[in-house]
């Protein structure tokens, strides 16, 4: 198991949500495989009453199964899992680029030039950890220009589960120049206005992230 401490940058209950979150989905935990709360608890140095949260906030994301009288089972995190949020991803965020190019500003193309310089840094210093943030940044950067909180909320709503999925191909450095061109070509579209191109350039990224974070289980 994965040696993590609590970070005290959010409440107790909410860190431990995020690293059993992240267990669940890097298959630390087997499927089927039972949670023991007081276990967790102790390994943690922690009370049993923020993993009892944990454990039912993880049960309404559907990761975490709880069984009467038998207690709570990692449901894991498989490849259709991913495939379905690439899926749903791709619809959703096609429209967000037609949308972002629809309202776009001067102020915000310069914030999305900025990001991908960002990323182009970090890709030539291989900081991975860096570029995932900036990676991050760009893509909150096309949902602010949309202008449309909805399409925000919703996009977010799976981004931990993205983040998580797709850290071990971001750490194989050869991934890196191809993921800073793709975001490339959604910027030259955005910049064009070319909502055709940009809706392509968006699935074409999207398919080929699906492909690099699936990787983890062939």
């Amino acid at each position: 198991m994965s040696n993590q401490v609590l970070k005290g940058e959010s409440s107790l209950a909410d860190e431990i949500i995020q690293i059993l979150r992240s267990r669940i989905i890097n298959g630390e935990y087997a499927i089927g495989e039972k949670l023991v709360e007081n276990k967790i608890a102790k390994e943690l140095k922690v009370s049993r009453t923020p993993v009892r949260e944990a454990f039912k906030q993880l049960t309404k994301e559907n990761l975490i199964e709880y069984v009467p009288n038998k207690g709570c089972f990692a449901k894991g995190f498989e490849q259709n899992d991913l495939q379905d949020i690439y899926a749903v991803r791709i619809a959703v965020e096609q429209l967000a680029v037609v949308w972002a190019i629809r309202n776009k500003t001067e102020e915000g193309m310069e914030k999305l030039r900025e990001q991908l310089e960002v990323m182009s840094l970090y890709t030539a210093s291989g900081m991975v950890e860096k570029l995932i943030l900036a990676d991050e940044e760009f893509n909150n950067v096309l949902y602010q220009m949309t202008h449309s909180r909805f399409i925000t909320q919703a996009l977010k709503s799976y981004q931990e589960y993205i983040d998580l999925a797709r850290q071990g191909a971001l750490a194989r450095r050869e991934n890196l120049p191809v993921i800073l061109e793709e975001h490339q070509r959604i910027f030259d579209a955005v910049e064009a206005g070319n909502e055709e191109a940009a809706k392509k350039a968006v699935e074409e990224h999207l398919k080929a992230a699906a492909q690099r974070a699936e990787a983890r289980w062939l």
